[in-house]
């Protein structure tokens, strides 16, 4: 088993390299061939990603390699989180040709897919933190290609913030790295937990701790870290939208599993404090996605929103210790349902985008009529982000819900006060139901309502808008959330069941009756909630002469009222000026001392030069250059960085 797992673990890690390097180099001379090549590669590194079941328990350890060396494992939900990937690659990869049709640079989008493939796989495979450190870099860096890759103005700022919360957010999990070794003494994530119990000052391991969760929290799009979000998405091509939601936001999550399943393992504490996050991502992300007038923006929010649903998870397997089953359950069914349902409802989106070049609601409005596959697919992946029972995103929000309806039951029997968790529960099913009133604005937009002046137009493309291997990819991620839905107990407990030895769980002690009257109730409030949102708010407020508004407040755009100012304006400015004082006072101790040792003589006295603060006047573009860029800026910051790294580890 372990001679097979380090074959697998090679073949996994290194192979995606050697392809988008292949990929690349045949691109050159024709796409097409670049095309079969990248789908033949993704499509061998699912099937090796299912091979994966054979080897579970194996490790591997490379001592040496880049100094600390290098190290991963193979376990249940490690095997969930591959197989995933493997499976959102394949599929992407086979849906990219019709997508990119036409468009240029296509060998450098199949160079950095298959790079952050095999990153990804590297991360979910990491046996410590170190491991997963370096290929989470990796990954976050070779994925920020995808999001520049059409260089418009637009992907550039987007690119901006993507690198910018990478590059920050990677140096704060590293500098948590640094404290945690010398707490711990180990960054094994098996032997995390036993470390982290003989620790006596627990304030320094929460600082630890928390610098460590910075990283991987950005990645995940919790708040208030979650600002790439809505701006990376609507810009990156439609596959790679996929899978920046679908799989690259759960290299994160898998980095804060790390944290609450093993360093702090049920620390009611560190629950807390996640819940909180979650509820506050889970609410902040719901509105936004209601608010939003962008196609893929509100695909976008929504994730945000959902990343905040898994968080709960993550916040109530703290808070009810030994006994948090459900949460686990639900943590893990949700990462699983979310990937598959943005997968689905993000290439529908890709092809109203490859047909219309257009994302905002009011151009693309009436583009569905009269398509039914899209529809379908569409449909089904609404369906499921909404909790609709009888799809997959119903059982997995039914576990988390019941989670907390748990530990109000344990607070109230021991007499103490539940009142926040009653308000907790009523934010989750009314997230709930902002999420089916979005999705629902979404579907009405482009399946039923008409363009007013480009119906005909649209109805022209029917039965062209798409090719047969596009619609095949379509309906298969559609239909898999009724599949999941329907069989729960023989296809999502199976799943879940696999993952929960990571986070020190034995699971249910009975089987959950997902369609009980009771989780049903849930389910309906959601809807109905849903329901009048969509009635009293989207259609009467956010709808004028037919024609959607954007409410969003200027508040909430935190990227734009804070981050950039405080890193472009304020930063720099108080830099400046410390900079100023500090050349102030040399000057001063120069004219003192001038002073004193020529006080007889009469000084000549020249005039101050002020070279280095002199004011630059900014000189006007057509459109933004990389090298002016902040991402150019980071890149140079990065590779120096790199390049200290590799002399301290090998001179």
């Amino acid at each position: 088993m372990s001679n097979m797992f380090a074959i697998l673990c090679f073949f996994l890690v290194l192979f995606p390299f050697a392809a988008g390097i292949v990929c690349w180099a045949v691109g050159r001379g024709g796409c097409v061939a670049a095309d079969r090549l990248a789908q033949l590669s993704s499509a061998l590194v699912f099937v090796g990603c299912l091979a994966l079941s054979q080897c579970v328990g194996g490790s591997l350890s490379l001592p040496g390699v880049l100094g600390l060396g290098l190290s991963f494992q193979l376990d249940g939900l490690r095997l969930v989180l591959c197989c995933l990937a493997g499976f959102l690659w394949m599929m992407t990869t086979l849906f990219a040709p019709d997508y990119l049709a036409g468009k240029a640079r296509n060998n450098r989008y199949y160079l950095f897919l298959l790079f952050t493939l095999g990153s990804t796989l590297g991360v979910f495979l990491s046996a410590d933190l170190y491991t997963t450190l370096v290929f989470f870099e990796i990954m976050s860096l070779s994925s920020w290609v995808l999001v520049i890759q059409e260089e418009t103005p637009g992907a550039i700022r987007a690119a901006d913030s993507y690198l910018a919360f990478a590059v920050i957010g990677g140096l704060s999990t590293l500098m948590g790295l640094f404290l945690l070794y010398h707490l711990l003494g180990t960054l094994t994530i098996s032997e995390l937990a036993a470390a982290a119990a003989g620790v006596e000052n627990k304030a320094l391991l929460y600082i630890a701790g928390a610098f460590t969760l910075g990283g991987f929290a950005a990645k995940a799009g919790m708040f208030p870290l979650h600002t790439w979000l809505p701006a990376a998405h609507p810009v990156a091509p439609a596959p790679a939208s996929a899978l920046l939601s679908g799989i690259i936001t759960k290299a994160g999550m898998y980095g804060i599993f790390v944290l609450a399943a093993q360093l702090f393992l049920h620390d009611a504490r560190w629950g807390m404090a996640m819940l909180l996050f979650g509820v506050i991502t889970m609410v902040t992300g719901a509105v936004l996605g209601v608010l939003s007038v962008d196609l893929k923006r509100t695909l976008a929010c929504s994730s945000m929103s959902q990343i905040g649903f898994i968080l709960v998870g993550v916040g109530m397997q703290g808070l009810l210790g030994e006994e948090n089953a459900l949460a686990v359950w639900g943590s893990v069914l949700h990462v699983m349902n979310h990937s598959l349902i943005k997968l689905c409802l993000f290439m529908c989106a890709g092809v109203v985008v490859m047909n219309l070049h257009k994302l905002d609601l009011n151009e693309v409005r009436g583009f569905g009529r009269g398509k039914p596959a899209l529809m379908a697919a569409f449909l089904l992946g609404a369906l499921g982000i909404g909790g609709v029972p009888g799809f997959g995103g119903y059982i997995s929000k039914t576990l988390l819900h019941e989670s907390i309806v748990e530990y109000i039951a344990e607070l109230e029997a021991l007499g103490e006060s539940a009142g926040l968790f009653h308000a907790i529960e009523w934010l989750f099913l009314i997230s709930g139901g902002l999420t089916v009133a979005y999705m629902t604005k979404l579907f009405v937009v482009v399946f039923v309502q008409k363009h007013p002046t480009r119906q005909a137009e649209f109805d022209a493309r029917n039965g062209r808008y798409m090719g047969k291997l596009s619609t095949v990819v379509l309906l298969a991620s559609g239909l898999l959330m009724p599949v999941l839905g329907l069989t729960p107990h023989y296809t999502m407990d199976k799943v879940a069941g696999l993952a929960q030895s990571f986070f020190g769980s034995e699971g249910p002690e009975h089987a959950i009756a997902y369609f009980s009257l009771t989780n049903l109730k849930g389910a309906a409030i959601s809807l109905a909630i849903g329901a009048a949102v969509y009635l009293l708010i989207v259609r009467t407020l956010l709808v004028r002469d037919g024609k959607y508004l954007n409410r969003l407040p200027r508040v909430l755009d935190l990227e734009n009222s804070l981050y950039r100012p405080v890193l472009l304006k304020v930063l720099p400015f108080v830099g400046a000026l410390c900079a100023r004082i500090v050349g102030s006072v040399m000057e001063w101790c120069i004219a003192l001392c001038n002073g004193v040792l020529m006080w007889r003589a009469t000084p000549t006295i020249t005039p101050r030069s002020d070279d280095t603060f002199c004011a630059y006047e900014p000189h006007s573009r057509r459109m933004p250059s990389f090298t002016s860029s902040l991402s150019f800026g980071l890149m140079l910051f990065g590779f120096g960085l790199v390049s200290i790294l590799v002399y301290l580890l090998f001179f």
